[in-house]
């Protein structure tokens, strides 16, 4: 007798037929989660450096160029049209050469017109000096006349006296000279106290005259040297550069017109990246090369303005260093230490560093597949990075840039 076969559970197959897409969709979402994101990279499209150890040279390296140690600026000290050009800029000149000339009528009339009043005024107080001294000649005279009739009086009392006591004299004419004698006695007392005071007033007078006068010829002086400054003179020795007036062309006072380069030698000028600001300082020493040979060097100032990313500095040749053959305008390789040579890990410098801050890199293993890893970078220079931490020997680094990978954790480099 056969035996009847149960049906199977239709809802316990068709729970199983869907439980098996679920599964799998969990399966590749959990793939998804836990795989990293990754992108391959041909080896011939990067940049891949070995970390090295070496002597790492903290040195900054620019182009410099050479300047005359001293220059000095020509100015139009009177405003004008340029009437005379006397010499042409590349001209070897001495302190006191003529220049250039200018022209400016308004204040040539100007000057003539101060000129004539000083010495109507100098002249106009020396009148007046001359007459205080003819009234203090006058009162001189005068002083002389009253002491000569004081001495006549008291002559003429001292002779009645002792007539008067021999009664030779009536005592009416001896009354009569002591009289006189009295007289003549405070006169001229009262009249030297007021000479006296007189002369006093008229000295100090005088005294702020003859001062006027030295002022006013000072002024004189003064001016007419100031109609000079038609003519530009050269202020100092040397090589005249930038010098090139036109007959006709009009300058402004103070205008600059060109500048004298004093022959007592050169120093070496650079633009230099602000990163370099807190790291350069006076003194410090560096060497330029000219014509395969080295030359020492050092920092002798340091401008802190900071314009378009970049300041300026000066440097000085180091006395028993001078070169022979530079000239002005010359362009020269330069460096300068900026501490002494140090055992250091070393990577290449490269665009990497722009898109990490230098604060992780992209390592390769033996499978040629890089991940990040976090680093410490210190010290640089133009070829290497100094590396403090996160990297040791042969560690090879993709030192290219991470503008299109930065954001993936893996690179499969083929």
């Amino acid at each position: 007798m056969d035996k009847q076969i149960q049906p199977k559970n239709k809802k316990t197959k068709k729970m199983l037929l869907w439980s098996i897409p679920i599964v799998l969709l969990t399966s590749l979402v959990l793939m998804n989660m836990t795989r990293k994101k990754q992108v391959n990279i041909s080896k011939d499209s990067i940049s891949i450096r070995e970390v090295t150890e070496g002597d790492f040279e903290d040195v900054l390296l620019f182009n410099s160029t050479v300047e005359p140690k001293t220059s000095v600026f020509v100015n139009v000290i009177q405003g004008g049209s340029v009437s005379e050009i006397f010499v042409e800029s590349g001209q070897k000149v001495t302190k006191g050469t003529p220049l250039l000339k200018v022209y400016n009528p308004n204040a040539e009339l100007n000057y003539l017109t101060q000129e004539t009043a000083i010495v109507e005024q100098i002249n106009n107080l020396r009148n007046i000096r001359v007459n205080i001294k003819n009234q203090q000649l006058t009162l001189d005279q005068q002083l002389l006349s009253i002491d000569n009739d004081y001495r006549n009086a008291k002559r003429q009392y001292d002779l009645d006296k002792k007539l008067f006591g021999k009664g030779v004299v009536a005592k009416n004419d001896y009354e009569k000279t002591t009289q006189q004698f009295q007289f003549q006695k405070e006169r001229s007392g009262v009249i030297k106290k007021s000479v006296a005071e007189e002369k006093k007033s008229r000295d100090v007078q005088l005294a702020r005259i003859n001062t006027s006068i030295t002022n006013m010829q000072k002024s004189l002086e003064l001016l007419r040297k100031n109609k000079e400054n038609f003519t530009v003179k050269a202020p100092v020795d040397g090589l005249l550069s930038s010098f090139n007036p036109t007959l006709g062309e009009n300058y402004n006072q103070g205008q600059n017109i060109g500048k004298i380069d004093v022959l007592d030698g050169y120093k070496l000028v650079a633009l230099v990246d602000e990163y370099y600001i807190a790291k350069l300082k006076e003194n410090i020493n560096g060497k330029v090369a000219i014509n395969t040979n080295d030359y020492k060097i050092r920092l002798s100032k340091i401008h802190p303005e900071v314009v378009n990313g970049q300041f300026r500095i000066e440097f000085q040749f180091d006395k028993d260093s001078l070169p022979k053959d530079i000239k002005r305008g010359m362009s020269l390789k330069s460096k300068v230490f900026l501490s002494n040579n140090s055992k250091a890990l070393l990577i290449s410098k490269g665009q990497f560093y722009h898109d990490t801050n230098g604060k992780w890199v992209f390592v390769l293993d033996a499978n040629n597949k890089a991940v990040k890893r976090n680093i410490r970078i210190g010290r640089e220079n133009p070829f290497y990075y100094e590396v403090l931490d996160g990297l040791k020997v042969g560690d090879k680094v993709i030192t290219s840039s991470y503008a299109d990978f930065k954001d993936v954790e893996q690179v499969n480099v083929d």
